[in-house]
């Protein structure tokens, strides 16, 4: 069982965190999402210390099949998000998962 957090749930976050009022904790949030997807969208990596970096790959054109026909079909060049997580982020993941493991 997974759960999404939301932009809502990161403002409340910074709220109880940093002591904006929820106004500026909501703006202070969309203000950081939009730099980042503004940094990505002009082709520029984003490096999170501790987190991870976010970087925009070009594919080139291939050819796919369809799997229910087996027909090929050509899969067009477009560009993809990749995000590389910092080994301070694997890190932590790991521990919680063998702390639930041992629990």
């Amino acid at each position: 069982m997974t759960e999404t957090v939301t932009r809502a749930q990161l403002s409340e976050a910074v709220y109880q965190e940093v002591g904006l009022s929820r106004n500026e904790s909501a703006d202070l949030v969309e203000s950081v999402l939009n730099e980042i997807s503004d940094a990505l969208a002009n082709g520029d990596m984003v490096k999170i210390s501790s987190f991870g970096s976010f970087a925009v790959r070009s594919k080139g054109q291939r050819i796919g099949r369809n799997p229910k026909t087996g027909e090929e079909v050509p899969i067009l060049p477009r560009r993809v998000l990749v995000f590389r997580a910092s080994h301070v982020l694997k890190s932590r993941i790991n521990e919680r998962f063998e702390d639930g493991a041992k629990g």
